[in-house]
């Protein structure tokens, strides 16, 4: 009796899908350690001066867009990327992935996207200009478009 081993031979990840998974990990960290800087502080107040805030209302400190900037675009996007590159099933999320036919992760890089533009755009309007609002403005909608990419449908379909 001769046993043999089978190997799975795992296909390329596609481009559009590697491009997702590098933005949201590349945005994962950035904010991950931006919302950190903003809620305790580091860098001092030339970082963000508080002036920043006069215009934007219900907002008096850093605290708040620092808890959003790392938990809703850095962790997020961090658990978002290892679902984009790992497609992990999660019970929780399986209405998710009947409702629209893909991998959970596929509405989450469009919703991390949309809002990134968002808070962008926000950022124009509040913040005085830095290099750094079209480079992410970017990001937000290359992670909003690149799902509907037909090799990212494929890889992300449920099945």
């Amino acid at each position: 009796m001769t046993l043999t081993a089978t190997r799975t031979v795992s296909q390329p990840r596609p481009v559009p899908v590697a491009w997702i998974s590098a933005l949201l990990l590349a945005l994962g960290l950035g904010a991950t350690a931006g919302g950190a800087a903003m809620i305790f502080g580091v860098g001092g107040s030339s970082m963000l001066p508080d002036e920043y805030l006069d215009a934007v209302p219900l907002i008096d400190s850093w605290v708040i867009p620092g808890i959003v900037l790392m938990v809703g675009f850095g962790i997020a996007s961090l658990i978002v990327a290892y679902g984009v590159l790992q497609t992990p099933r999660w019970r929780w999320l399986e209405g998710i992935e009947r409702m629209t036919g893909y991998h959970w992760s596929w509405i989450a890089t469009i919703a991390i996207g949309v809002g990134h533009v968002i808070w962008i755009s926000l950022e124009f309007i509040y913040i005085p200009f830095s290099w750094l609002m079209p480079t992410f403005g970017l990001v937000g909608l290359a992670l909003a478009l690149l799902p509907f990419s037909a090799k990212v449908r494929r890889h992300l379909r449920r099945g």
